[in-house]
């Protein structure tokens, strides 16, 4: 199976991708997990995102806040996927990292989940790789239907309590 990159800007974004690795961990795929910025480290990033093919990384996840340029830039050196993960800043509350991952030129294609959105960056990832592994795809089928099954438990339970017929 090809591995998932998770590219932060800062080791900062951290806390903010932990439920993305724990997901990851869940699936038993195989990820790396890595501090290069689009900015403060541009040639490293530049090797890292030329050598994804050989390193056999199958999407990227870039984690980053602010301006936000780091899938953008992963996305202009390379045609696997690319998913952006904005981080909530303080500045602006994640609208600066949002804004920057979206508006994309035309002919280098991102996705974007939303802010802080780590567990959907990394299911989204999941989805990519399972198109060509069936055993994947089959582990997503069955967390959606568990979900499911987890919600409508809620809901019978909640429908039960509060459920009262009217007084004749």
């Amino acid at each position: 199976m090809k591995k998932i990159a998770i590219v932060m800007g800062s080791q900062s974004d951290l806390p903010i991708i932990q439920p993305a690795i724990a997901l990851l961990e869940e699936f038993q795929a195989p990820f790396m997990v890595r501090v290069l910025s689009a900015h403060r480290t541009p040639h490293a990033l530049h090797e890292f995102v030329l050598q994804a093919p050989q390193n056999d990384i199958g999407v990227f996840i870039a984690a980053a806040g602010k301006s936000a340029h780091l899938a953008g830039v992963i996305a202009s050196l390379s045609i696997l996927p690319v998913i952006a993960l904005p981080i909530l800043t303080q500045d602006l509350g994640g609208l600066d990292s949002l804004l920057s991952s979206v508006q994309m030129p035309s002919g280098v294609p991102v996705a974007c989940v939303g802010i802080n959105a780590a567990q959907n960056a990394a299911l989204l990832a999941l989805e990519i790789l399972a198109l060509h592994e069936a055993a994947l795809a089959e582990k997503l089928q069955q967390a959606r239907h568990d979900n499911e099954a987890k919600i409508l438990q809620a809901d019978r339970a909640l429908s039960s309590q509060f459920h009262k017929e009217p007084h004749a």
